[in-house]
């Protein structure tokens, strides 16, 4: 059976857009493949606001999530394999749910670090003309 992961972190997603609330990822990011920004990495973990203000180009796939967001004014693909994502939750009042281990979670992991699943190293995308310029913050 396909692990439910990625769907339950699809359905959470829209659920906390639909309450007009902030959607933050909690991501190990000791996982083979996380590609985050490692100044912001703490005791093997970061949190990661993915709302539309703050990325560009989100992506929840059953392997993975992907986007581009800037940090410090520095943009950056962002890259966590479905296996790295420990939890999703809102920023306003922290509800959401935090993932454990289910079947089919090993062959994702093991796909994940023999490079199969993992993004191409491409350019980031440029960020809109006008407008805001997203951003992100980290959430302790």
């Amino acid at each position: 059976m396909k692990p439910s992961r990625p769907y339950l972190l699809r359905a959470l997603y829209e659920w906390v857009l639909d309450n007009d609330m902030t959607p933050h990822l909690v991501v190990d990011a000791t996982i083979q493949g996380v590609q985050v920004p490692e100044q912001f990495v703490q005791d093997g973990q970061i949190t990661l606001n993915i709302a539309s203000g703050a990325v560009q180009g989100l992506v929840i796939e059953d392997h993975g999530v992907g986007f581009n967001a800037r940090f410090g004014g520095v943009p950056m693909n962002v890259y966590v394999p479905m296996v790295a994502v420990m939890a999703i939750f809102t920023r306003e009042n922290g509800m959401g749910m935090g993932f454990g281990v289910e079947p089919g979670v090993e062959e994702l992991l093991k796909q994940t670090e023999d490079g199969v699943q993992l993004p191409p190293d491409d350019e980031p995308p440029e960020p809109p003309k006008g407008g805001r310029k997203p951003a992100l913050r980290v959430v302790k």
